[in-house]
């Protein structure tokens, strides 16, 4: 009975770990993902046409590839902007953001001077931010493969 105990936790541990996509560096292995929103400032409504929609796109994959952010998705809606991207250990978050937030609202302003009607003060995005960890496996599956450590 212990061996068929220790069998199965072998292997719901090799199935927890092939779940990961996991990313190398020199002394390392991880994988990192984060989803980020934010927000237009006073909530205008500026992502409404598609022209907009896919040049902050572009832009946002830009300024990511300079931080070596892999972006796996992101989505507009009519004030605020979701993003699920993949980074490194090295990746200095705030830095990532407050640049990508900076040069896609300059450049949206000079190639959309349509959105300064909008808005006042030269500033597209809210001040703030959200942010937070993603992962590939459930929460109650890493609580239980964690609790399971050191049983026999």
């Amino acid at each position: 009975m212990a061996g068929s105990k220790l069998d199965i936790l072998s292997f719901l541990t090799f199935i927890i770990l092939m779940q990961y996509e996991l990313d190398k560096g020199s002394h390392s292995v991880y994988t990192i993902t984060y989803h980020h929103v934010c927000r237009v400032k006073y909530r205008r409504t500026i992502f409404d046409s598609e022209d907009i929609i896919g040049r902050l796109k572009e832009i946002n994959i830009d300024v990511s590839k300079k931080f070596d952010v892999e972006v796996l998705d992101q989505e507009t809606d009519f004030h605020h902007l979701h993003m699920l991207v993949k980074t490194t250990p090295k990746t200095w978050l705030s830095s990532y953001i407050h640049s990508l937030k900076g040069i896609s609202a300059r450049r949206l302003f000079q190639e959309f001077p349509r959105i300064k009607k909008k808005l006042w003060g030269g500033h597209l995005w809210s001040p703030s931010y959200f942010l937070c960890t993603t992962g590939q496996v459930t929460l109650d599956a890493l609580k239980k493969y964690v609790e399971s450590q050191g049983e026999n």
